[in-house]
C-alpha cells in the first residue's frame, strides 16, 4: 500500500526534531500493521478550511509520503453561517442543530460541494492523491422533521467508496451530507457523522482537528491526556468545564466505548498532526478508554510472571532471580492489563518507588501519567532514583519537588519537607542494592 519502498529514512528525517528515531519507529511498526481502512478518520471543522487550509494540506500530505491513508470527513460551519446570511435565511438552531428549511438545504449543498472540492483541488495541486465523495456514504432518515426540518440521522453507512478510494492510495474527502431511501438529500451534524463512520470502521485513531489544538483546563492550557477508565468521573464534577467542552468529552467517552480498547481520540491542530501522531509527548489532547488501575498489598493478588515480564520489558534488562523474594511491597499498582505497574516500598517509615514500568505498546497512550496520578492522590510524600540518562528523568523532574545527582543515580522526590528525611532517602539510594542486571537479551 505505501507509494514509496520504505517511507522510514523520510519520516524519521522530518521528525527527528520531534522525537528519538526509536521512537519513531514504533509508531511506524504500530500503524504498518493496521488494515488501510483502520489507520484513521480525520474530522475536519470548517474553521480549519477557512484559516489553516494550507497546514492542513501539508499534514495530510505528509501522511501519504509515509505511506498512510486517513479518511477525512469535514463540516462546514462559519461558511454556512455567512452564505445562509447572504441568502437572507435566518439561523435557528435547537438543540444544538441548525434547522434546515429546503431553501436553507439548497444553501447547505452548495457550500458543502464548494468546501469539499476545495480541499480535495489544494491536496492535488500538492501532489497529493486526493478523492471527492460528496454523497453515498451516509444513509440517513429524518432526525424530526417537524422540529428540525431536513436535518439527517444517520442509519446506515456504505464503504465502497471510501474502500475503492484507498485502494487507489487516494485519500476520501467526505461531505456530511445524508440520503434517504427515497433520494432525500439531509443535512447531518459533521460530528455525528463522523462518529458514525467512526463506529463502523473501528480506525486505530479518531482525530479532530481544531484551532484550539485540544481541550482547555481551567487555566486555559491544553489537557495532554485523558483516560476515561481513571478521570472521566472526576473530570465531569469540575466546575471549569463549560457546556460545549462537557459535551464534547461525553460524546468522546460514549464513542470510545463502543470501540476497541486500542483506539483513541486525539484533539490537535492540523499543523502538529503528525508530532500528535508519531511522537510520545504529542501535540494536543490524547483521549482512551484506558484501563482500570488496581491496587495490591502483596505479591499473593498478582501474576508475577506477567508483572515481571513487564518490568524487564520496560527497562530492557533481568529482574534479579529473588527479587520478589528479597523485596516487601508496601503498595504495588498495576493497570488490569498488566502494560503499567508502580511498586512502592517503605524504608525507614518512608515511601520509596522501587519501580515504574509501562509496557512498550502503552508509551504514547497516557497510561503512564494515569498510573502516576493514582498512586500520587494517594500517597503524598515520595522518593526515588533513577539512573543518568534514563528517557524518563524529564518526567520525573516536572513531577517532583526536588533532586539531587550524582555519577550514576539522580534521587528524587515529593512532599519532603524536612532536610534529615530528604538526606535519609538520598542516602537509602545511594546504598540501595541494584535489582536490575544484564541486558534482556544479553
Amino acid at each position: 500500500m505505501s507509494p514509496i519502498s520504505d517511507p522510514r529514512p523520510t519520516i524519521v528525517r522530518l521528525l527527528s526534531n520531534m522525537a528519538s528515531a526509536k521512537e519513531i519507529q514504533q509508531y511506524l511498526k504500530r500503524f504498518s500493521q493496521l488494515d488501510a481502512t483502520r489507520f484513521a478518520v480525520v474530522k475536519v471543522g470548517g474553521a480549519v478550511l477557512r484559516d489553516e487550509l494550507g497546514a492542513l494540506v501539508s499534514s495530510l500530505a505528509f501522511l501519504q509520503q509515509v505511506g498512510l491513508t486517513p479518511i477525512v470527513l469535514h463540516g462546514a460551519g462559519p461558511q454556512l453561517d455567512e452564505e445562509m446570511a447572504a441568502a437572507g435565511i435566518g439561523k435557528t438552531t435547537i438543540d444544538g442543530l441548525r434547522v434546515t428549511s429546503p431553501q436553507g438545504l439548497a444553501v447547505v449543498r452548495r457550500v458543502f460541494q464548494q468546501q469539499n472540492l476545495r480541499l480535495v483541488e489544494a491536496l492535488q495541486s500538492e501532489g497529493v492523491r486526493a478523492t471527492s465523495i460528496q454523497s453515498g456514504v451516509f444513509e440517513a432518515d429524518y432526525l424530526g422533521r417537524r422540529k428540525y426540518g431536513l436535518v439527517g440521522k444517520v442509519v446506515g453507512i456504505h464503504t465502497a467508496g471510501i474502500e475503492a478510494a484507498i485502494k487507489a492510495r487516494s485519500i476520501p474527502v467526505i461531505a456530511s451530507l445524508g440520503e434517504t431511501a427515497s433520494g432525500q438529500i439531509l443535512n447531518i451534524n459533521a460530528d455525528w457523522a463522523a462518529n458514525e463512520l467512526v463506529k463502523q470502521l473501528q480506525p486505530y485513531k479518531i482525530i479532530f482537528l481544531t484551532g484550539t489544538g485540544g481541550l482547555l483546563d481551567d487555566r486555559g492550557r491544553i489537557i495532554d491526556s485523558i483516560h476515561l477508565s481513571t478521570e472521566y468521573d472526576e473530570l465531569m464534577k469540575q466546575p471549569w468545564l463549560h457546556s460545549g467542552m462537557k459535551v464534547k468529552i461525553q460524546q468522546i467517552h460514549d464513542l470510545l466505548m463502543d470501540l476497541p480498547p486500542s483506539s483513541s481520540v486525539s484533539i490537535t491542530r492540523p499543523d502538529e498532526l503528525a508530532k500528535e501522531l508519531f511522537t510520545h509527548r504529542g501535540s494536543g489532547t490524547l483521549v482512551r478508554r484506558g484501563e482500570r488501575i488496581r491496587r495490591h498489598r502483596s505479591w499473593k493478588t498478582l501474576d508475577l510472571e506477567r508483572l515481571r515480564t513487564l518490568v524487564e520489558s520496560s527497562f530492557g534488562r533481568t529482574l534479579t532471580r529473588d527479587y520478589f523474594d528479597s523485596t516487601t511491597p508496601w503498595r504495588v499498582y498495576c493497570s488490569e492489563n498488566y502494560r503499567a505497574a508502580i511498586i512502592l516500598t517503605r524504608e525507614d517509615g518512608m515511601l520509596h518507588m522501587d519501580k515504574f514500568a509501562v509496557s512498550e505498546d502503552a508509551q504514547g497512550e497516557g497510561l503512564g501519567r494515569a498510573i502516576w496520578q493514582v498512586m500520587h492522590a494517594e500517597n503524598p510524600k515520595l522518593f526515588w532514583r533513577s539512573r543518568r540518562g534514563n528517557p524518563i528523568n524529564e518526567f520525573y523532574f516536572a513531577n517532583a519537588d526536588g533532586a539531587m545527582k550524582d555519577e550514576r543515580w539522580t534521587v528524587f522526590w515529593y512532599g519532603l519537607d524536612e532536610w534529615d528525611m530528604i538526606r535519609a532517602a538520598v542516602e537509602h539510594c545511594r546504598q540501595r542494592p541494584a535489582t536490575l542486571e544484564g541486558s534482556l537479551h544479553g
